[in-house]
């Protein structure tokens, strides 16, 4: 019987993937990393998650990664602000907690997988020789654009049980169907450890990050008005900027050394071109020619056409087929053949 380390949150979605994993024949172990005390991984998550794993029969464990998270998620999602990036905690999450620490934990334990309550898709590819990561069959629901950056040496050692689900009331009609408490539970959209969304409060009270005011100037350098400190903006953001101007004005950029938030009219806030790094490939250990792709620019975004190329640096050069609007330094670039990931990395500035 092959052995499974399963992230449990004490959500619907991983509480399904318990009950799918033990009915497909797999000695399954349930895991609750402590990570920091929000939403996903607090106490009520961890007592959830055991009574959870009580119900049907499988252990469960914790495991305390709260330094970890501390030093690779939290202090990044600061550093990023610092520097007027806009970064994706939940990836940095993924690849060193779930797809990291997690996957260490399962070789001790002597598992042959681990999984999560990922929409996404593991499966081996005659096309292309090795198991993929692909697009859940919900698109809707679909999260493998914060999957890449998980370890390659994972492929084909991690399951996503609700890859092949076509909504998520099916999820929630095997959690009724298992008198589950989690059944009806939300979704959580928030960070976890800002389960109120406020992060500019949580900047100013978890780091040296103050308010300091300054210039809001467009691209030739004239002065429109004042901002309340660089990190309360974001590329592309339009309300709160406080200034009456011929047309709509939306935040393209920031000069740090000068203290300004520059804005610009719409038009100004596409771009054709952009640079990736800390590029991580999954489909291939390096892009030797001009590759057609789509990509996605943030989660939410839908994927657009484009040709990339990797530098003998390793970054990735993006050249899309139409401008696209609010290209944000910080957030990932997710690159697509189909529904195969192929990899991705964090826009420049």
């Amino acid at each position: 019987m092959k052995k499974v380390l399963l992230g449990m949150s004490g959500g619907v979605d991983s509480s399904v993937s318990a009950i799918l994993l033990k009915e497909q024949g797999y000695d399954v172990i349930g895991i609750t990393l402590e990570l920091f005390g929000g939403t996903c991984c607090n106490t009520d998550a961890i007592v959830g998650a055991k009574q959870i794993c009580n119900s049907i029969g499988i252990p469960h464990i914790t495991y305390n990664l709260k330094e970890e998270f501390q030093c690779k998620v939290i202090n990044n999602f600061i550093d990023e602000y610092s520097n007027q990036r806009t970064p994706n905690p939940c990836i940095e999450c993924n690849k060193y907690m779930k797809f990291g620490a997690m996957y260490e934990k399962a070789k001790e334990l002597g598992c042959d997988y681990i999984a999560t309550g990922h929409y996404a898709k593991m499966e081996y590819s005659d096309e292309y020789g090795k198991y993929v990561l692909r697009k859940a069959k919900n698109l809707s629901k679909d999260q493998s654009y914060v999957l890449y950056n998980m370890p390659k040496q994972l492929l084909g050692k991690v399951l996503f049980p609700l890859g092949d689900f076509e909504s998520k009331e099916d999820v929630r009609k095997i959690a009724k169907e298992h008198n589950l408490s989690v059944a009806s539970k939300p979704d959580s959209e928030d960070i976890c450890f800002i389960p109120d969304g406020n992060y500019k409060k949580f900047l100013e009270q978890n780091s040296s990050i103050v308010p300091k005011e300054g210039n809001i100037v467009n691209r030739k350098g004239e002065i429109l008005g004042r901002h309340t400190g660089l990190y309360n903006y974001t590329i592309g953001q339009r309300k709160g900027l406080g200034i009456s101007y011929k047309a709509p004005l939306f935040v393209i950029g920031f000069n740090k050394e000068r203290n300004e938030v520059i804005v610009g009219e719409q038009q100004e806030l596409y771009r054709k071109e952009m640079k990736v790094n800390e590029v991580n490939l999954l489909l291939m250990d390096k892009i030797e020619r001009t590759l057609d792709v789509t990509v996605k620019i943030r989660y939410a975004s839908k994927p657009a056409e484009a040709i990339i190329n990797q530098t003998e640096a390793g970054n990735i050069q993006v050249i899309f087929k139409e401008p696209q609007r609010g290209i944000t330094p910080g957030q990932s670039a997710v690159f697509y053949i189909g529904d195969v990931v192929v990899g991705g990395g964090k826009i420049q500035d």
